[in-house]
């Protein structure tokens, strides 16, 4: 059977390369891609729930407590945004701090089964990004946490508290 050829949005391009569908990106308008599809009965994709969605928030929320980061916040983007439903920013109290933050992180989710579609800016540890499609991580150095101020920058977001 020949693959089929079909324009998806990121969150549906990302769920498929998740489910190892074989990506074959081709940069269309407005941030869609082109995906090929070998395997035509993995297109029967269950999108996360908002429970899930929000559960993975606040065990992302955890973890980041439970490595010492510092001042850490959700912001439920529904009805803001459409780029995620969640986003977790926390701080780290130094370069080294946030690298290692980040992929403990990254590590205990793989454990649980939850893998990261993209990570930015671990190398130099001052403002690294988990997208998890549905909720995305900033962790950052508190200057460019304070510079930056995405809390600020995003406050038409609810702020979700963190459950211990």
């Amino acid at each position: 059977m020949p693959p089929i050829r079909v324009s998806l949005s990121r969150r549906a391009h990302y769920a498929l390369q998740k489910l190892d569908a074989t990506p074959a990106q081709e940069p269309l308008p407005w941030g869609v891609v082109t995906t090929r599809i070998d395997a035509p009965e993995r297109m029967a994709i269950a999108p996360a729930t908002k429970q899930q969605t929000a559960a993975l928030s606040q065990r992302i929320a955890a973890l980041c407590q439970e490595f010492k980061a510092i001042d850490v916040t959700i912001l439920a983007l529904e009805g803001v945004s459409d780029m995620a439903d969640y986003f977790v920013i926390a701080s780290g109290t130094s370069d080294t701090h946030v690298r290692s933050t980040a992929q403990r992180i990254d590590d205990e989710l793989k454990k649980e089964g939850t893998r990261t579609a993209h990570i930015e800016g671990i190398e130099q540890g001052r403002w690294v990004i988990l997208d998890y499609v549905d909720v995305v991580v900033h962790l950052f150095h508190p200057t460019l946490r304070s510079y930056y101020q995405l809390e600020r920058l995003w406050g038409d977001a609810a702020i979700v508290p963190v459950h211990p």
